[in-house]
């Protein structure tokens, strides 16, 4: 008891001097909370969305690509909280945001059942070697990790590859832009992808773009079933 007391103590004293900030919205965390405040986590705009429902993210992709299902985690807006977490998550070397959302996400699967047995391979959208080495990790990654563990699926980062450090080119129409990325990613060794059930991951899908563009190059494989879900999703 006394072990403990003294333990809160210096983690009182420790935030005093270094005090730990929210990713949503940078008020001070107090003792318990972790990474946001309560108040971020209980007004994070969680979709609902399902895997045995139509929804949506679904309808994005209706007529582009074959996929079996889409879902997403949570609602990306302008200035909002989800927004405030990938930036943290993407450019300030927070991946621990990543496995924050991967382990809460990953949780709701699998008390869900939705994915249960469904998924063989878990694998992220990648990012060029060039920009994968200036960020020093893909910012995917650890969200799809966690979701491989719940779903008692292998993660696999180096299937899928990116081929050109470009820019997504935001001005020009979903067509367009297709027609000039379609050679963007490919595939390492395509027969290991014979016979499986995918579930592709992004950060935020918005267009849907890239996951057209990458399950374009996942369709190469053999008797696959694909299936897409992100972080967040543009409403």
């Amino acid at each position: 008891m006394l072990y403990k007391k003294l333990t809160n103590i210096i983690i009182d004293i420790i935030t005093v001097l270094f005090p730990r900030v929210c990713f949503g919205c940078n008020a001070h965390l107090i003792r318990g909370e972790e990474l946001v405040c309560t108040t971020c986590r209980n007004n994070l705009p969680l979709t609902d969305y399902s895997f045995n429902e139509e929804n949506p993210v679904d309808r994005i992709f209706y007529g582009r690509i074959n996929i079996e299902k889409a879902s997403s985690f949570l609602f990306f807006s302008k200035k909002g909280i989800v927004q405030q977490l990938i930036h943290n998550l993407k450019y300030r070397n927070q991946e621990v945001i990543g496995d924050f959302l991967g382990e809460w996400y990953g949780q709701l699967l699998k008390d869900s059942k939705e994915l249960d047995g469904k998924i063989d391979l878990v694998i992220p959208v990648p990012l060029h070697s060039k920009k994968l080495k200036k960020r020093g990790y893909n910012q995917v990654s650890k969200f799809a990790k966690k979701l491989a563990v719940y779903l008692e699926a292998d993660y696999i980062d180096d299937i899928l590859v990116k081929t050109a450090n470009t820019k997504t080119q935001t001005k020009k129409n979903r067509l367009g832009r297709w027609q000039q990325q379609t050679s963007l990613y490919a595939l390492n060794n395509p027969e290991r992808l014979t016979g499986k059930n995918i579930l592709l991951v992004d950060d935020v899908i918005t267009t849907g773009g890239t996951m057209e563009i990458c399950a374009q190059a996942l369709s190469i494989g053999i008797d696959t079933k694909l299936y897409i879900t992100s972080m967040a999703v543009v409403p």
